[in-house]
């Protein structure tokens, strides 16, 4: 057993017991002894679920967690032991999966631009594997990082609608001057990274991309690189109401990757899925802290704030409107909010805006809302709200970081132990994880279907 995460780390809920259940069991104890405005209720076994799905739909990538999308403790704490690598933007988040014990080969600096401080701290916890995309990137590893392993970051061939996250990346014609500079400067190039936004993604991308790799590959190779290590970054949907499903860009892969990379090449693939990990995994609660009412005509009904408004608040305006308040370190949900208990029907409703402290254009968090007339100490609930929701480090403005709750049915913990390589007490035990599971955790494949990189004692 790797030791990473145990009982006391979570709550144990039975079958059938959901993550809305606890989330109003919680509200319930709040609003007896609390006065806890926002906090986040986690279902671990929705994580399990995903590695498991990814592992089978993609049979030959390895799945390197962003920290940077969640670097929640539970959630760190689990990918560790199910053997997921890491991700790191900088050198808390290295220090941050160090910190539990995770070993320097599971962890990928993948910043494209980093601090030399950071670099250097890298080298001490020997965190060899990283990026570079030009010149003065490779120049900074090279005198600061001698022993580092490098991935040649490329321009990813997205949509017009992707997300603008990573306008990083060189051209194809670029690629021959940077791997010349790598071999004059005697750094280790082992393989090529590309990364693709996650929103209005297009799967074909992916293709475009692992075809452009393999053009990549071989230039490096003719140099004398020895190449064998693929990044296809991320991208991958988070929920299944997305445009594109993720069964699809898995399909898109591993077609193309049978093409330009086929299995016996030599090279290892590995990947950073955030979103896909923890976005349905997590619930957000955040209780009304004020409210007011203004008419549409008024001036205000724009969303300004006006004088004496307290920084604190979240805001949720009504055409005959009110305002509300919450927590401002939450960005634009996925989809509208929903209340504990469902409204009396025949309630009216208000067209409504979510808002957060003045001055922070990004905690406008939602308008075109209908909601009930809504009064202070009410809870909203958010769903889909596990990516980039958690800060990795204390918040500006004084805002504390929301309590999270973690919850992992009976069923998920069994199958974490076959990982940690604990095998099931008894027979039955084993029967009951490898059929199907029900209820709280569902599943539409068995767990008795061995992918690459679990271990073998799951089959």
């Amino acid at each position: 057993m790797n030791g990473y995460l145990n009982e006391s780390n979570f709550m144990m809920v039975e079958e059938g017991f959901t993550t809305r259940d606890l989330l109003e069991n919680l509200l319930v104890e709040l609003c007896q002894a609390s006065d806890q405005q926002a906090f986040f209720v986690a279902d671990l076994g929705e994580v399990v679920k995903k590695h498991l799905h990814f592992l089978k739909a993609l049979p030959r990538v390895k799945p390197y967690f962003p920290v940077k999308c969640n670097g929640s403790e539970g959630v760190i704490r689990l990918l560790a032991e199910l053997g997921a690598g890491f991700a790191c933007s900088n050198k808390a988040e290295v220090a941050r999966v160090r910190s539990i014990g995770v070993p320097a080969d599971r962890i990928f600096y993948s910043s494209p631009c980093k601090q030399v401080a950071h670099i250097k701290y890298a080298a001490s916890h020997a965190v060899r594997l990283m990026t570079f995309d030009n010149e003065v990137e490779l120049s900074k590893v090279a005198r600061s990082h001698p022993h580092a392993r490098m991935l040649l970051g490329i321009a990813a061939d997205s949509s017009p609608s992707a997300h603008p996250s990573l306008a990083f990346g060189t051209t194809l014609e670029s690629c021959r001057h940077l791997l010349e500079a790598a071999k004059e400067q005697d750094v280790e190039v082992v393989g090529i990274s590309f990364h693709l936004g996650s929103r209005g993604l297009e799967p074909q991308a992916f293709a475009r991309a692992v075809a452009a790799a393999q053009l990549a590959f071989e230039m490096g190779t003719e140099l004398g690189f020895q190449m064998h290590l693929l990044d296809i970054g991320g991208g991958f949907p988070g929920t299944e109401d997305t445009r594109t499903r993720f069964e699809e860009v898995a399909a898109v892969i591993n077609s193309a990757l049978d093409l330009y990379f086929p299995d016996g090449c030599g090279v290892e693939v590995v990947a950073r899925p955030g979103r896909y990990y923890v976005t349905s995994a997590f619930t957000f609660a955040a209780s009304i802290a004020a409210v007011e009412e203004v008419p549409a005509e008024q001036p205000g009904s724009d969303g300004r704030w006006e004088d004496g408004e307290t920084p604190e608040s979240v805001g949720s305006r009504h055409q005959a409107s009110e305002r509300v308040t919450g927590h401002r370190c939450i960005l634009t949900p996925a989809a509208a909010p929903s209340l504990p208990q469902s409204p009396c029907p025949g309630l009216p409703s208000h067209g409504s805006s979510l808002r957060g402290p003045p001055g922070h254009a990004e905690d406008r968090i939602a308008d075109g809302l209908e909601l009930p007339q809504l009064r202070a100490g009410d809870w909203l609930i958010f769903g889909d709200m596990g990516a980039y929701t958690i800060a990795t480090s204390s918040p500006l403005g004084g805002c504390p970081q929301p309590q999270i709750t973690y919850a992992m049915s009976r069923g998920a913990w069994k199958t974490v132990q076959l990982f940690q390589g604990k095998p099931p007490q008894a027979e039955d035990d084993r029967e009951s994880v490898c059929a199907p599971l029900s209820c709280g955790w569902e599943m539409a494949e068995t767990l008795c279907v061995a992918p690459v990189f679990a271990p073998a004692s799951i089959i």
